[in-house]
């Protein structure tokens, strides 16, 4: 097995688990099996945690915390939307999760965060905005 370090372009694979401040769990590739796979500066994610990254091997495992900006970023005020209340069929309720429809057969979540007789205001932040993150990581593979 080569040991070439995390470097930029370079391909890696690896498992990740998202940890909250109090410990829970909020995401992790373990749960599925399947191990995340991108390219180092492909913009899948922060300049931040690549840089993180940068300079481990297949087989190093690491943990490290990062501020909201550098994660999943703060929330935009310009992703809350208001949807009229009768569009919906039964009342939702405070933090219930919908799927909307995109164009293109995808599906954008977005939590319900205040609902009056008029107006649900849906936020389609990302759930973890705003949020201080511990990220585990486990290395399995880095390719040129």
């Amino acid at each position: 097995m080569s040991r070439l370090p995390i470097e930029h372009g370079r391909e890696v694979v690896l498992h990740f688990t998202i940890k909250l401040t109090d410990d829970s769990v909020a995401d992790s590739t373990k749960m599925s099996g399947k191990p995340a796979k991108f390219r180092v500066g492909d913009g899948s994610l922060t300049e931040n945690f690549e840089a993180c990254l940068v300079g481990l091997k297949a087989g190093d495992d690491r943990e490290f915390e990062l501020a909201p900006e550098d994660a999943f970023g703060m929330p935009n005020k310009d992703n809350y939307y208001q949807v009229e209340t009768q569009k919906f069929a039964e009342r939702p309720e405070e933090g219930q999760i919908f799927t909307f429809p995109q164009p293109g057969g995808t599906e954008l979540p977005g939590i319900v965060r205040a609902i009056n007789e008029q107006f649900v205001t849906i936020d389609f932040n990302h759930p973890l905005a705003g949020q201080r993150v511990r990220f585990a990581v486990e290395i399995i593979e880095v390719n040129p």
